[in-house]
């Protein structure tokens, strides 16, 4: 039974910090523990420095206490400091990864393990460059209407023609920010980097993550550490518990119990590139370590994620019987949810992504909040599932907690 947990949080690639996350923990913290007939604690949001922020909840039933100490890995200012290039650079560096992954068959692989994910990156790449197509046709139009049937001279008609289609293409980036056509494209052109095992904007988070990750199994102070790696954070999850491996040999052979748990994870598309060597290695290193445990949700209905998809032998990593990771858990959204409000979500697809970090509406044995917060190890949930459930009462009550363990307050 789990009465102290530690969490290291990596979010995907998001620019709202730890006070949107922090925000969005709260509401839904609440809407969780009305569902579980549980009380909670959220102490105040602590930013400790320009990579980690932290807060602590504490969740409790009529005879269970569990609190859990939650730090967020912040990348923030990186992703701004990315995104208010010149946007002539952003979109530069798009076009050539999307090149890049047509010439190398990547694009090709996507699609083959989940035609889902490949179609929005796919319909993302064609609204860049529409988007640019659509300022050019305009400025060229306008070009054309000046010199021919306003009978203007050629330098105006360049001018105008220059104008307009400027005018077109900053008419539309409002448009482009709000369908995360630049934020998305400009996240994939890092990611390669990333898997390559380039310098990265992601090498400084990852040491980050993996030296908290080490003070928190040697300070023995949980029963269980879980590092969660959400959409984009999955890979730098994986890497920093990689990283914390490769610092300390012995981490998880010592302490608290380590659960690496990666959540609608986009690390296939990753590793699919051929000089993707690097996550390729992560991936291997995790498959086989005995002393962690890595679990990896999947949905269905999550089209930002690769659903019945095995991890390891789907990027080409063939292991034998020496593997041992992951535990791969096949979630429904259908069953977390009411039948009214998941009809509204079907076809909203960055929300669903988020639904593994909000709360459910009926009870179901993948919840957020009680795997960060309740008394039963994540991978009990991931193995025994509706059994876990009925382990407790309707009234919040854990069945099997000794008689002695003490409640929130």
């Amino acid at each position: 039974m789990i009465t102290r947990r530690s969490v290291i949080y990596v979010s995907g690639y998001d620019p709202q910090g730890p006070e949107g996350y922090y925000s969005l923990f709260g509401s839904q913290l609440k809407r969780a523990c009305a569902l579980w007939h549980t009380k909670f604690i959220l102490g105040p949001l602590a930013i400790e420095s320009a990579d980690i922020a932290s807060w602590t909840v504490t969740m409790g039933g009529p005879n269970w206490r569990v609190i859990t100490r939650y730090d967020f890995i912040r990348q923030e200012n990186f992703i701004n400091a990315n995104c208010a290039e010149p946007i002539i650079r952003q979109i530069f560096r798009a076009v050539r990864w999307m090149l890049n992954d047509l010439a190398t068959g990547t694009t090709f692989r996507v699609f083959r393990a989940n035609w889902q994910f490949g179609m929005h990156h796919l319909v993302l790449q064609l609204l860049l460059l529409s988007w640019i197509a659509a300022s050019v046709a305009a400025g060229v139009l306008a070009g054309y209407i000046a010199g021919h049937n306003l009978g203007m001279a050629r330098s105006i008609e360049i001018g105008i023609s220059v104008a307009f289609a400027f005018a077109i293409f900053m008419a539309l980036r409002p448009l482009a920010n709000r369908w995360l056509v630049i934020r998305v494209n400009n996240h994939w052109p890092y990611l390669r980097e990333f898997g390559r095992g380039q310098a990265s904007c992601f090498d400084r988070p990852i040491e980050i993550g993996a030296a908290r990750l080490k003070d928190l199994v040697n300070s023995n102070d949980a029963d269980e550490v879980v590092i969660i790696g959400h959409s984009g954070g999955a890979p730098l999850a994986q890497c920093m518990l990689a990283r914390a491996l490769e610092l300390d040999h012995d981490l998880g052979l010592r302490g608290p119990r380590i659960v690496v748990l990666a959540i609608g994870s986009i690390t296939p598309a990753v590793a699919f590139h051929p000089r993707a060597l690097k996550m390729r290695e992560i991936i291997r290193r995790l498959a086989v370590e005995p002393s962690i445990t890595w679990i990896e949700c999947q949905s269905r209905k999550d089209a930002l994620n690769f659903w019945g998809f095995d991890p390891v032998s789907g990027v080409g990593i063939e292991l034998g019987p020496e593997r041992c990771n992951p535990l791969v858990w096949q979630l429904r959204f259908r069953d977390m949810l009411s039948p009214e409000f998941y009809r509204k979500l079907r076809w909203k697809l960055f929300r669903l992504h988020f639904q593994y970090i909000m709360a459910n509406h009926v009870r179901a044995p993948y919840d957020y909040f009680m795997l960060i917060g309740g008394p039963v190890p994540i991978i009990e949930w991931a193995k025994r599932q509706r059994e876990a459930i009925a382990e407790f009462a309707p009234d919040g009550k854990y069945l099997l907690a000794p008689q002695s363990t003490g409640s929130t307050q």
